[in-house]
């Protein structure tokens, strides 16, 4: 089967240096083209270090790409071709849409590693993929969400009940995402807060965690930048568990979800495994986290046949 008839599938993703020479260019795209200070470079180069070195979000990527390839192969053999493109990182989603036509390819379906819209992210890739493509006369099909797809609803409640199961009867589990500029609830039609909610929501159902109780929404990873940023934020919603009025005798704990990441990375490794964990252990609350997706098969498949629907 040629170019001509199979279809592009565009896999974006939000990129992470590879190396350690890349991190200052890296950054500094991150903050559009202005270097960042050596204060600033020295605390992203210390979280980093924290990790192990580097984020493992580049192979993470690259399996959730060759992962969906399996699955639209399985489905639909030699009918499809996965690439990824990426925003702050090589293969750009520009460099990728290039290659894509010079390879002949004319219909894309393009969808991001992240199941929730929000015109200030997964609205801005999907941008970026259809005006590359438009000059290049390729036609690009968008999925937007996936924030309620019954595979990723699934797979997040079994790891909530797994790990349920090893912490105290009292634990409250905390669905997490990445917060965004306030600014976002001023844009006419954005779904983001509410699509976040949806997840939650549909996961404890699942689980069958009653309203607030046993759950609730914080936000996690806010810029650095003087523009207010959705909240409550993950480390006050700790402290507020710790100082709350319980029972003394009784051990208490906190379960993270991040439903707003599907791959292991610094927000997820930095933020919550580290960051957010001291903050609960130092408080006397027992912490776990909830495995993020990466390349679960089951979620894979279930998004090939999004791309399938969408062609």
């Amino acid at each position: 089967m040629t170019t001509e008839t199979r279809t592009a599938v565009l896999l974006m993703a939000y990129g992470t240096p590879r190396h350690a020479d890349e991190i200052v260019d890296y950054y500094t795209d991150i903050r559009r083209g202005r270097p960042p200070t050596d204060e600033q470079l020295a605390n992203l180069t210390s979280r980093y270090e924290a990790i192990g070195g580097l984020s493992p979000l580049a192979a993470r990527t690259e399996a959730q790409r060759d992962g969906l390839q399996r699955m639209l192969d399985e489905a639909a053999p030699d009918q499809y071709h996965v690439v990824l493109g990426l925003k702050h990182a090589e293969p750009r989603i520009e460099s990728a849409v290039a290659a894509l036509a010079a390879d002949g390819f004319h219909r894309v379906v393009a969808l991001v590693a992240a199941p929730h819209y929000s015109a200030l992210s997964v609205g801005q890739y999907l941008e970026r993929a259809k005006a590359a493509a438009a000059p290049l006369g390729l036609d690009v099909t968008g999925i937007e969400s996936w924030a309620t797809e019954p595979a990723f609803v699934q797979f997040t409640a079994e790891q909530v009940r797994a790990q349920l199961a090893t912490l105290p009867t009292n634990t409250k589990v905390l669905f997490t995402a990445h917060s965004l500029p306030e600014r976002v609830l001023t844009i006419e039609g954005d779904r983001y807060p509410g699509e976040i909610r949806a997840t939650a929501k549909a996961v404890a159902a699942a689980v069958g965690l009653t309203h607030w109780s046993r759950w609730a929404v914080a936000w996690q990873s806010a810029g650095r930048t003087q523009e207010p940023w959705l909240g409550p934020d993950i480390l006050a919603v700790i402290d507020e568990l710790a100082e709350a009025e319980n029972d003394a005798n009784q051990q208490r704990g906190v379960l993270v979800c991040a439903v707003g990441f599907v791959a292991d990375h610094l927000e997820v490794l930095y933020d919550l495994d580290v960051e957010a964990a001291t903050r609960a252990r130092g408080l006397g609350l027992a912490f776990a986290r909830t495995a993020c997706v990466n390349d679960e098969p089951s979620v894979m498949a279930a998004l090939a046949a999004r791309v399938i629907a969408a062609r």
